[in-house]
């Protein structure tokens, strides 16, 4: 998407938004949702740190909607991390680091110790347990005594299998139907990024990195309430669910 004067960045987010709305239409109802838990529990005017922030969809409608706040993007994606720099360029509420959150010593990457709010979506899915139980041991010692950390993600039931079952089917029913309408999936996406003359290498880069896709674990929303209380939250509870994502808000 390379125009006359240069990339459109703002179109690669309409394009990389319009994806993911193919698997998540309810996404921007989370993003809502998360928001206004932001503005109630830490104000108008929060230190953000957008946890695995990809192309940086949580801090563009973080800052439209709290001009005062700002946001650090941390994720290992060159890609993405290419298109949120595109994004966010000069614009000096906005800090990108690039890390790896497996490695123990990603938050001396950044640029605060301390954070009122930490944000995450369709993110964290890709860790296994162990790995997710540390990492939010790390997280809780970057959120400030009355701040929070929330988590969008896949939290599946097991002890729910006929409901589970019902609901992968329709939903992806209705994503079948996102791409005979046009949307592109995650595999098109890519195949757009690595024709793109300057997505190009940084796509090659993230496949190097990362593989086609990266699956790990989708447990209960009580195993994650249950680890953030045992890594040091004081209260943990849904703010928001469908039925296979849930919106979990964990309060220093």
């Amino acid at each position: 998407m390379t125009t006359g004067t240069g990339t459109d960045w703002a179109a690669w987010q309409q394009s990389w938004d319009r994806q993911q709305e193919g698997y998540l239409p309810d996404r921007e109802e989370r993003f809502r949702i998360m928001l206004d838990m932001v503005e109630a529990l830490v104000g108008a005017a929060p230190r953000v740190l957008d946890l695995a922030c990809g192309t940086g969809s949580i801090t563009a409608r973080l800052l439209q909607r709290f001009p005062r706040a700002t946001s650090t993007g941390v994720d290992l994606d060159p890609a993405l991390l290419t298109i949120a720099r595109g994004t966010f360029e000069g614009d000096d509420r906005v800090t990108l680091v690039t890390a790896d959150l497996l490695d123990p010593d990603w938050p001396a990457r950044l640029p605060y110790d301390s954070y009122d709010a930490v944000l995450t979506a369709t993110a964290l899915h890709w860790l296994h347990g162990e790995p997710l139980a540390a990492l939010y041991g790390q997280v809780a010692e970057l959120v400030r005594d009355g701040g929070v950390l929330m988590n969008a993600d896949h939290m599946i039931d097991d002890s729910t299998p006929r409901i589970n079952a019902a609901e992968r089917a329709q939903r992806h029913a209705r994503m079948d139907q996102a791409r005979r309408d046009g949307t592109p999936d995650w595999a098109e996406w890519w195949q757009l990024a690595a024709a793109d003359p300057v997505l190009a290498e940084p796509t090659a880069r993230r496949f190097a990195i990362f593989g086609e896709h990266a699956d790990g674990d989708t447990p209960s929303a009580a195993w994650h309430a249950r680890v953030l209380r045992e890594k040091g939250f004081a209260e943990v509870r849904p703010v928001w669910c469908s039925p296979s994502d849930t919106l979990l808000l964990a309060l220093k």
